[in-house]
């Protein structure tokens, strides 16, 4: 319901089209037009002695005060799309009456138009594709007027906030702007964008008095009830400005038929169109009037991890400098939080309010799907609750999922392999076997990087591969994936086998392969693996030094050589230490058969152990390579050899006046290359525990004979106060891989938030992953996170040519999950 304003009208498309202020004679022309229908509302002042009328809560005098009118302040455009994301949940879609497509306001956009600046507006640069929040948002800072008034605007005149099925129309006169009671819309007012910005310049227009003055604050005015003037009237003193424009734009008053009915219908003489304002915004985003500190924050992340959401930000509220509660709702569900994490940006920002103010939180998951996440700020003291946002965000949950990869019969049983997944756990998912009727639990916890790709989030660990006992017989064998959370078991499938009575000797020969030979001093370490095909038992290899041979066993773990060769397990492994003599010699492995037919040479590698050196009591040498703060420690490290000695000699660490002995035997090859002959574990690389402040640490090689020891250096380090481990997960950016012949180049960062320490970063390469740490020298990162600067990487990898895909993990060094940072896929030539 709005004022029959010819004069309206003509005052705001002029100022808008012409962009200059309407002479007082067109406004003296339209009201003279519009008098008949609107005499008693726009009378002289009347001398009543009555002050205001109040019914119910509704002042009629005062139904919104200037300060709150415009204050422009109330919400961001984020704040304004999770409003009305929050008011339609679904929206009906299809076309209307006129064959026009159904859009409801959280999806609505459109193309704006620019409008100059002017006394009453700062202007409007127009974009396209904007949305009506943001179109809102625009327009108030604009016009100087709260957006949460032209919400209310927006639902009093057309209901388009709560609309499930919204006709086009509707956002044509959205406001009602321009669109008189008894006449057609004024055509430069069509259009959502128009209604919005012209309805809010009215306001400014309205509120100035210059050209409305016969609702002018201060004065008592007889307001009709109703168009109808033989509903009455009745004196009401207008309070302020804000109050004036509201009857400028509808010029009725509640009677009280219209007020005892709330939302509802009242009598024949009720008017709803200020009521209704009353009434929406009261409910919508509490008092009318100022004096009032709601909560306020920002949300600054919600982010789904398995089985959870994570939900972080802030929240401040004026009349407490004691943490708030918010109450973060999934869906339906809510739970309640203290935002008491400390925060100084948040206590620089709002002085005065304190800094713990923080919250980072993890909530449940209820399902699988799309769910909506909304952050409510409790309020304290005078005031009203406030929601933060919503964001609705695909949730890591449900049941499990994985795939049975082979079921195969091998001796005395079944050897099944797959993989499971549940996406409400990192972890490993259980797995449960059925060979016939009898079951059997396993855990998918083997790396499967094939799986990375696919799930990010979850890592590798998440294959199975077990070999479950049967009798000899056709078997039927069924696997399922037990659920956790929300959800329920899955079956991977069935698969129907035949074991058979067990392995038949034919006579055949061992199979494996002597994979390396590592010498250190006068002792070699000799690895491999070796199967008897005609068994699935482990089996004795004998290694040879020369003429001296020694028997053991093939029986350590590897899981590798039993997935290549079904059937046979995976206890095929040695990895056996023997010594060598001074010079060069002949390591050699064989794969003893178990039963008839012949042995197996797995290989042989030649070595050399170089005479023991004679101790002339030379000094020791080395390097004190670095010291670096990091929290509540400092870290040191190194190397130094003692000429006299292929064995590795301690180093003393003095920090400040305390010290303590290390030895200096971690593995350093470039040292090794360096210095052939003197041995190949030469580094010291140790953590030292110390208080926060500046200390002096200084590094001695000790002599392990006769002669001096080395001073190595000092360095001077400040050590900060450790951080609080929280459970954060680690960020990074996996920067560049520079291919070259033989490999490639991986490189970039990784901070763990919980920790100033370098931490550790996994780099697949197809299938084969390794540790590196992330220590090397990176200020930039330093200056932008300010957690120090050793996080960077950059490490070449050998590589085989053709395609490769290279991926990379940032590893948490405490509580809470890994970080997937990139994969990427390369040619090496």
């Amino acid at each position: 319901m709005r004022l029959p304003r010819l004069l309206a009208c003509f005052l705001a498309v002029s100022a808008l089209v012409l962009g200059t202020v309407v002479p007082a004679t067109a406004a003296s022309a339209s009201m003279s037009a519009s008098a008949p229908t609107t005499s008693r509302a726009m009378s002289d002042p009347v001398s009543t002695g009555i002050a205001k009328t109040t019914l119910v809560g509704f002042n009629a005098g005062n139904i919104i005060s200037d300060a709150v009118f415009t204050n422009k302040s109330t919400m961001t455009e984020a704040q304004i799309q999770a409003f009305f994301n929050s008011k339609v949940a679904r929206c009906q879609g299809g076309r209307d009456e006129n064959n026009e497509p159904i859009v409801c306001i959280k999806d609505f956009t459109m193309n704006t138009v620019t409008r100059p600046a002017d006394a009453y507006c700062s202007g409007y640069s127009g974009q396209a594709n904007e949305s009506a929040a943001r179109i809102i948002y625009r327009v108030a800072q604009a016009c100087n007027i709260n957006p949460q008034v032209l919400i209310v605007m927006l639902q009093k005149e057309q209901g388009l906030v709560t609309h499930t099925w919204p006709s086009a129309w509707r956002y044509r006169i959205a406001l009602g702007q321009g669109c008189p009671d008894t006449a057609p819309c004024d055509p430069n007012y069509i259009g959502f964008f128009h209604q919005i910005y012209g309805a809010a310049r009215q306001m400014q227009i309205y509120m100035e008095g210059k050209w409305f003055q016969w609702y002018a604050p201060g004065k008592t005015w007889n307001i009709l009830y109703n168009p109808n003037a033989n509903c009455g009237s009745s004196p009401v003193y207008i309070a302020n400005k804000a109050t004036s424009a509201l009857y400028y734009y509808t010029p009725y008053q509640p009677n009280a038929a219209a007020l005892n009915a709330g939302y509802g219908t009242g009598d024949g003489c009720s008017a709803y169109g200020n009521r209704n304002f009353y009434n929406y915004f009261t409910d919508w985003f509490g008092s009318t009037q100022a004096a009032v500190n709601n909560p306020f924050g920002n949300i600054e992340a919600i982010q789904a991890v398995p089985g959870q959401f994570r939900v972080a930000g802030w929240v401040v509220d004026r009349d407490t400098t004691e943490p708030l509660a918010v109450h973060v709702y999934v869906g339906s569900a809510s739970t309640a939080h203290l935002a008491d994490l400390e925060r100084p940006d948040v206590a620089a920002a709002y002085p005065g309010t304190g800094s713990r103010h923080g919250f980072d939180v993890t909530v449940p998951a209820v399902g699988p799907g799309a769910t909506n996440i909304c952050v409510y700020a409790m309020n304290a003291g005078p005031g009203a609750n406030v929601l933060l946002g919503c964001q609705e965000v695909a949730a890591m949950s449900g049941s499990p999922s994985g795939y049975i990869d082979s079921v195969t019969a091998v001796n005395g049983g079944v050897q099944v392999k797959g993989w499971a997944i549940d996406p409400d756990s990192a972890g490993p998912t259980s797995v449960h076997v059925y060979v016939d009727s009898a079951s059997v639990a396993f855990s998918a916890d083997k790396p499967r990087p094939d799986l990375v790709p696919h799930f990010p989030q979850y890592g590798a660990n998440h294959g199975f591969e077990a070999k479950v006992d049967a009798a000899p017989g056709p078997r039927r064998v069924c696997v399922y994936a037990i659920n956790v959370g929300p959800g329920a078991p899955v079956s991977l499938g069935c698969q129907d086998v035949t074991v058979s009575s067990g392995i038949v000797d034919l006579n055949r020969a061992p199979i494996g392969s002597l994979e390396s030979v590592t010498v250190d001093g006068a002792k070699a370490t000799v690895s491999g693996w070796a199967i008897d095909p005609d068994t699935s038992s482990s089996i004795d290899v004998h290694l040879y030094v020369g003429s001296n041979g020694k028997a053991i066993r093939a029986d350590k773990d590897r899981p590798d050589i039993g997935a290549s060769h079904p059937g046979y397990g995976n206890r095929h492994g040695f990895s056996e230490q023997v010594d060598l003599p001074v010079g060069t010699s002949n390591v050699c492995a064989y794969g003893i058969n178990t039963g008839a037919g012949g042995h197996t040479l797995l290989g042989c590698k030649s070595v050399t152990v170089a005479p023991p050196i004679v101790d002339n009591g030379r000094v020791p040498f080395g390097v004190f390579d670095s010291a670096t703060a990091s929290a509540g420690a400092v870290n040191v490290s190194g190397w130094a050899i003692d000429p006299d000695t292929t064995q590795p000699i301690p180093v003393h660490i003095y920090v400040d006046s305390a010290s303590k002995a290390y030895v200096a035997d971690k593995a350093r090859p470039d040292v090794a290359a360096a210095y052939p002959g003197t041995g190949t574990n030469r580094g010291f690389a140790e953590r030292i525990e110390v208080a926060p402040g500046q200390h002096n640490v200084c590094v001695y090689a000790i002599n392990t004979g006769p002669g001096g020891h080395a001073f190595l250096g000092c360095r001077s380090v400040t050590v900060f106060a450790p951080i609080v481990d929280r459970g954060r997960p680690p960020f990074g950016n996996f920067e560049a891989v520079v291919v070259s012949p033989g490999g490639a180049t991986v490189a970039g960062w990784a901070i763990d938030p919980d920790t100033t320490d370098p931490i550790q970063v996994h780099i697949y390469v197809d299938s084969s992953s390794a540790a590196y740490l992330a220590d090397k020298q990176r200020p930039d990162v330093g200056a932008s996170y300010g957690l120090g600067n050793a996080h960077g990487f950059s490490e070449f990898i050998p590589m085989a040519a053709g395609v490769h895909q290279v991926c990379v993990y940032a590893i948490n060094n405490g509580a809470g999950g890994h970080t997937f940072l990139s994969c990427r896929s390369i040619t090496v030539p």
